[in-house]
């Protein structure tokens, strides 16, 4: 067990934790939630013990292990792959490094004799003597090609660090396993491999994450971090948030009776564990929703933007037709004999292995480039809004948020500052926030200003490359939401799975010798058996 006691964090004037008093067990995976500069990735810091806290302590069970995700992806260049997966449990190491440096020595004596059998006993009792193969086996599942393992790891690309120091946190089981979010730059069979390991870990999983996906599958409870405290509920994120938003619209009816409000909630859990339990999720395993206490579920003080994309006009039925069209980087092809026709209100996945084809999909038929050859053609009736993965043309000006979304207002009354400052309230822009210049925003403030140059436009087809780069859980909640009610026409890559799966009705994916074109949902699509053998030769250049 993992307890945290009395623990307070304050920088300057501010605040972060105070008096936080919290357990985390075995057998149970920890979503730690919280909006953006709550603390998530402090706390974690000091748990693993990285970071001091002002007062408190942590304290771990005596004997047990503690495995922390590292985030410095050049940390270990200097480390053989294999060796870097195995300092994942420290103590093994150093015993494994002391007793190769003895039996290396020249003139071995019988102290040196003496000393190997100690280390030798210790070794077997950690499971030394298979210690190779287990960090071999989980370099493969993690997609770290056997030819790699002894290699060095500053000859490896970003991606495959990431997968090494992965396979370093999950090594030896852990006690307790500390991750910031493990899913970035993972591919999504990584990411599947990974969802089923943590659903089955018998041992404590803390993890910090934006992937909803992926705290849906393996948290047996969030932990949510509010006002300098930290609560644990029960389930995964979906059912924290739409309990919490139940338990808020509870709140507004003053009317309605506490009998009435309390059948409403169970009524709710019920129908909640019905469907967990059809799931591979971690929560149906652990029967926590089922016995769940009604106290527990609280109104959240989470802020939504209130994100809506209307239309001008609705658009006719010739919406895209692409003829033929190949894209190229610098004579690179990459992707070729592209041909589709997009029906009025498809919700289509643009999905590509590389991820430059689908950028340079979105310049081609938004006119941004011009390294293509073949053909497209909008519908006179379309109009569209793009939000790029790159975007930081749009913010290179001096000027306040107020004057950067004038430029894009298209009558006189949007053009008043009045309106002007309540849309950007609604974003979450609100009192000065409003006159933040707009080349010194955070990730997340400039995606929240696309959103709105967007909402402005009024749209009848909508672009978004990547749209949750940057942003924090509510305002991806919010966005998924808001694109799910969109009554127009819709484009979106993103490598967030559950805006795939709950927003797509069609899937197109791009490669360098064609397009897969199906009609089905993102998941579907992903573990078909025959799609996979289509893309193994499409992707063959």
């Amino acid at each position: 067990m993992l307890t945290v006691s009395n623990l307070s964090v304050q920088f300057g004037k501010r605040v972060l934790f105070d008096d936080v008093n919290i357990s985390f067990t075995p057998g149970n995976c920890y979503g730690i939630i919280g909006a953006n500069g709550a603390g998530k990735s402090t706390f974690l810091k000091i748990i693993s013990g990285k970071q001091e806290a002002n007062s408190g302590s942590v304290s771990l069970e005596h004997g047990k292990r503690l495995s922390f995700l590292e985030q410095n992806h050049n940390a270990y260049d200097g480390d053989i792959v294999l060796d870097t997966v195995l300092k994942g449990n420290k103590v093994l190491f150093d015993v494994k490094t002391e007793m190769d440096n003895l039996y290396a020595k020249e003139n071995f004596t019988d102290e040196d004799g003496d000393r190997v059998g100690v280390l030798q006993v210790s070794y077997e009792e950690m499971g030394g003597w298979n210690a190779d193969s287990e960090a071999a086996s989980l370099l493969s599942n993690l997609e770290i090609p056997e030819q790699l393992h002894n290699t060095l790891m500053s000859e490896l690309d970003g991606k495959q660090k990431v997968r090494v120091l992965l396979a370093q946190a999950l090594f030896g089981n852990p006690d307790v396993l500390i991750m910031d979010e493990p899913t970035n730059d993972l591919d999504y069979d990584t990411i599947m491999w990974l969802e089923d390991f943590l659903a089955n870990y018998e041992n404590t999983v803390i993890v910090v994450s934006h992937d909803r996906h992926f705290l849906d599958s393996v948290c047996t409870h969030i932990s949510d971090i509010d006002f300098g405290k930290i609560n644990h509920y029960s389930g995964n994120y979906t059912f924290w948030y739409e309990s919490s938003q139940l338990a808020l619209r509870q709140r507004t009816q003053q009317n309605k009776k506490a009998e009435e409000k309390k059948k409403e909630l169970e009524e709710f859990i019920a129908r909640f564990s019905a469907n967990v339990a059809k799931s591979k999720q971690a929560t149906s395993r652990k029967k926590m929703i089922e016995r769940l206490d009604i106290e527990e579920i609280k109104p959240s003080s989470r802020r939504y933007p209130a994100i809506i994309f209307d239309q001008e006009r609705d658009a006719g039925d010739q919406i895209l037709s692409v003829d033929n069209l190949s894209g190229s980087i610098s004579g690179e092809v990459l992707f070729n004999e592209i041909y589709f026709n997009l029906a009025k209100k498809d919700k289509v996945i643009i999905y590509s292995k590389d991820t430059r084809a689908v950028s340079l999909f979105y310049d081609i038929i938004t006119g941004a480039s011009q390294s293509y050859t073949g053909k497209f053609n909008w519908g006179i009736t379309t109009s569209q809004a793009y939000l790029p993965a790159d975007h930081e043309f749009f913010f290179h000006d001096s000027i306040s948020l107020v004057d950067w979304l004038r430029k894009y207002a298209k009558t006189e009354e949007e053009k008043e500052e009045v309106f002007l400052r309540g849309f950007l309230g609604k974003m979450l822009f609100s009192g000065d926030e409003a006159l933040k210049k707009s080349n010194v925003l955070s990730g997340g403030e400039k995606v929240r200003c696309m959103l709105s140059k967007m909402m402005m436009q009024r749209a009848n087809v909508l672009l978004l490359n990547e749209p949750t780069n940057h942003l924090d859980l509510e305002s991806i909640t919010a966005l998924n939401n808001s694109l799910k009610n969109f009554k127009g026409t819709l484009l979106c890559s993103t490598s967030d799975n559950t805006f795939s799966q709950t927003l797509g009705n069609r899937i197109i994916e791009l490669t360098p010798n064609g397009v897969i074109d199906r009609h089905m949902s993102f998941d579907e699509y992903m573990t078909d058996h025959k799609i996979k053998e289509l893309q193994s030769k499409m992707w063959v250049k």
